[in-house]
């Protein structure tokens, strides 16, 4: 009896889940993004989670240990699935400029058009609430950003600063006019995305670098 109980167990876990599980899981991933977006995540208790989700509270434990188990996967989830978004015309082939404008606006695309997600990004990557393992996770599916950004060194295109500050100058901002576009402050066109990118790069570019100061050197003479 034993021995078949422990056979059905194993037949269960190696199952695919039922498309109605996956749709009450998907439903509470969206119901998490949307209240943390609005309320942030102190405000946003699990009971508000599984209202929304149209869900029983307790089923929300069939899928999540608890809040700060929920929060942490759907961070994951979406890191994941921005950076799916991002990377998808990338090419390791490409060369340092092409590749990093390649991924710059697979980034401006998904932060300035997947709304939603890219706020609770934002949130998330901005406070404390996201544990150090899943913060460490989510870094990894930006790695071939920063392998890009580690061969425009070894080449000398890119400047030889941390990545922080290359994510800083760069990826950050899109973060900014996200948030402007969101509250109807300001509208963005393609020039608009093409200067933002000439600005990001030259922010990075050695050769931007040298050129600026020989620029302000003939000026002054």
């Amino acid at each position: 009896m034993n021995i078949h109980f422990s056979y059905l167990c194993a037949r269960i876990k190696t199952m695919e889940a039922p498309p109605k599980t996956k749709l009450k899981r998907d439903a509470l991933v969206k119901a998490t993004i949307n209240l943390v977006n609005n309320n942030g995540f102190h405000a946003t208790p699990m009971s508000k989670i599984a209202k929304m989700a149209n869900v029983s509270p307790g089923t929300i434990y069939l899928y999540f240990e608890n809040k700060q188990d929920l929060v942490n996967q759907v961070y994951i989830e979406v890191k994941k699935a921005f950076t799916t978004y991002a990377f998808k015309e990338y090419d390791a082939s490409l060369s340092v400029e092409k590749g990093f404008e390649t991924v710059w606006k697979g980034i401006a695309d998904f932060k300035l058009n997947q709304v939603e997600e890219a706020l609770f990004l934002s949130q998330c990557d901005s406070s404390p609430v996201i544990d150090e393992e899943s913060r460490q996770a989510g870094l990894k599916h930006l790695q071939p950003l920063l392998d890009l950004w580690e061969r425009g060194q070894s080449e000398g295109i890119i400047k030889t600063i941390s990545p922080f500050l290359l994510y800083a100058y760069t990826i950050y901002p899109l973060s900014f006019l996200m948030t402007m576009k969101q509250r109807g402050i300001f509208e963005i066109d393609q020039a608009q995305i093409e200067e933002a990118y000439k600005a990001a790069w030259n922010s990075i570019s050695v050769e931007s670098f040298f050129l600026t100061h020989k620029i302000k050197n003939n000026y002054k003479k």
